[in-house]
């Protein structure tokens, strides 16, 4: 029914290291532009998230001929999520280590005040990505489930 040489978890990785890439250059971009200090403009990397999530699962729906099952779909956006985090915070470290002075700007804010490191917005960076992608997957699997999926009966 589905290609076997795919599977969710490739899937994920297979999307997410580009989704990371396009958030990475998107952060390279407000970085020229001295936007890095507007917390606010971090909103279009839940938006590249988003797409990248969107992509991953449309592309295991095709994969599977129309018939994946949900949670495997929903499995592929998690962990294209996860991989986009994760890898997005390893590129925020290695920028911090170049240009130590976004951490001043960060801490200028003072949303976490100056108990922030480098550590803590690597785990907030991967937290954020991870539960945005929970939550972005669960509203795509509405509009790319099977047209033949059915809740569970008989539960209650």
């Amino acid at each position: 029914m589905r290609d076997a040489s795919i599977t969710p978890e490739k899937n994920g990785v297979r999307y997410g290291l580009p989704t990371a890439a396009g958030m990475a250059a998107y952060f390279l971009l407000a970085s020229l532009l001295h936007l890095t200090d507007r917390v606010e403009f971090s909103f279009l990397n839940g938006v590249i998230l988003a797409i990248g999530v969107s992509m991953a699962i449309a592309h295991y729906k095709q994969v599977c001929h129309n018939r994946m099952p949900y949670l495997q779909g929903f499995g592929t956006g998690i962990v294209t999520a996860l991989v986009a985090s994760v890898v997005f915070g390893l590129f925020f470290i290695v920028y911090t280590v170049i240009n130590p002075a976004i951490m001043d700007q960060l801490r200028a804010r003072d949303l976490f005040g100056f108990d922030l490191s480098v550590t803590i917005a690597f785990l907030a960076i991967v937290l954020q990505g991870v539960m945005s992608g929970v939550i972005i997957s669960l509203i795509a699997m509405q509009y790319y489930k099977s047209p033949d999926h059915k809740p569970m009966e008989g539960v209650e």
